[in-house]
């Protein structure tokens, strides 16, 4: 499935780190969303695109964001890793069925069985008013997230 801007972003409910189900339509009517799809908790190019989001964490506030990462990873090994970098946003394991979430959404790379690097934002009402996907081993950069947040105000 190939998402397009406008569309209704497909619902899920996911585990976070503290083994907490979190809905994607939950926040429908309440706050913008952020989902920030990595391949593997605790890889190079992730902790330090995650790292990133994290140092800059206001940047979302700002924008009424809940932002969340997702990656195939267990909710044990999101636990760990979401501790050691001290991040402040959920971090959501796509564990089972494997990479589901990341299907929905398209980003799913069946032969290496994790999710490509792709950021959705995901307005108000539950619509995608912005997407970016970058090519696997290419970090995203903050530059791409600031674009994507400026949809939200017009």
């Amino acid at each position: 499935m190939s998402l397009i801007i406008g569309d209704l972003a497909p619902d899920f409910s996911l585990v976070n780190q503290f083994g907490e189900s979190v809905t994607l339509s939950e926040f429908r009517g309440k706050k913008n969303v952020v989902l920030v799809f990595y391949p593997l908790s605790f890889s190079g190019i992730c902790t330090g695109e995650l790292c990133e989001l994290r140092d800059n964490f206001d940047r979302f506030e700002r924008e009424d964001v809940e932002l969340l990462a997702i990656s195939v990873d267990s909710k044990f090994v999101q636990k760990l890793f979401a501790e050691q970098e001290g991040y402040k946003f959920s971090v959501l394991a796509d564990f089972w069925p494997h990479g589901g979430v990341a299907q929905q959404y398209g980003v799913f790379i069946e032969d290496a069985g994790i999710a490509n690097r792709a950021t959705f934002v995901i307005d108000k009402a539950g619509v995608l008013v912005a997407k970016f996907i970058t090519a696997p081993g290419q970090a995203r950069s903050l530059d791409e997230y600031d674009k994507a947040l400026a949809t939200l105000r017009k």
